[in-house]
């Protein structure tokens, strides 16, 4: 699936997410229409991100970050926000985010957010509500393999650890694999030996039929 396949499948849950913000006393929302905020001329910047931007979810979906940095620091731009708070599931995009505030002296705090999940350990996204009865059954395998690695990461070299997991996802027909890797938090670079002045954190992508789902643990070195 494209980008923009995936954009136009992507649920709008925008009541939900009006119920959800009175639920906890936000009394201001800004919700733009496309136009009202790039007129018509939408095209995205182009950000260096010293190397961040062409790891994983980089190096599988072609200027998707130039998108992310377009749409967030214009928002930035607008709203001039003391604090902004963004979920480590997508802890690339984290980071992406906090890199591009530091290059471009952007007066705003980013902060990271425990990854929530649903009770089976599934990590919550809005994609969650397109899975199948039995994609839902199959999906908490992620999280479940991803604790299992980080048991696995005290004892064992990361070659083994990687056989194993793409071993264990061949034995799931629901669930496809796309990446995985053990990469330094700083640099978003694939690991290759432990270095115990570093900090390390495994990341998945997985495919259950054409909807895309990732998640990440951190790694105790």
């Amino acid at each position: 699936m494209t980008s923009a396949e995936d954009l136009k499948q992507y649920p709008k849950t925008i009541e939900n997410d009006i119920k959800l913000l009175r639920s906890v006393s936000c009394d201001i929302l800004f919700s733009p229409s496309v136009k009202e905020i790039y007129s018509e001329n939408i095209a995205s910047e182009k950000f260096n991100f010293d190397g961040l931007e062409h790891q994983m979810e980089g190096a599988f979906r072609k200027g998707h970050f130039d998108g992310v940095g377009t749409i967030v620091k214009t928002l930035f731009e607008i709203i001039e926000p003391n604090k902004a708070y963004f979920g480590q599931k997508d802890f690339q995009q984290l980071q992406i985010i906090k890199k591009m505030v530091d290059k471009h002296h952007l007066n705003v705090k980013v902060k990271g957010c425990p990854i929530y999940r649903e009770e089976s350990g599934l990590a919550m996204s809005s994609r969650n509500a397109r899975l199948s009865k039995e994609q839902k059954e199959a999906g908490p395998f992620i999280y479940r393999t991803l604790n299992k690695i980080q048991q696995k990461f005290d004892t064992e070299d990361i070659t083994k650890i990687n056989e194993w997991l793409k071993n264990e996802f061949k034995k799931q027909p629901l669930l496809k694999l796309e990446y995985f890797t053990i990469a330094d938090e700083k640099t978003l670079k694939p690991a290759k030996n432990k270095d115990t002045n570093k900090t390390y954190r495994a990341f998945i992508a997985v495919f259950a039929g054409d909807i895309r789902l990732i998640d990440n643990i951190g790694l105790k070195n």
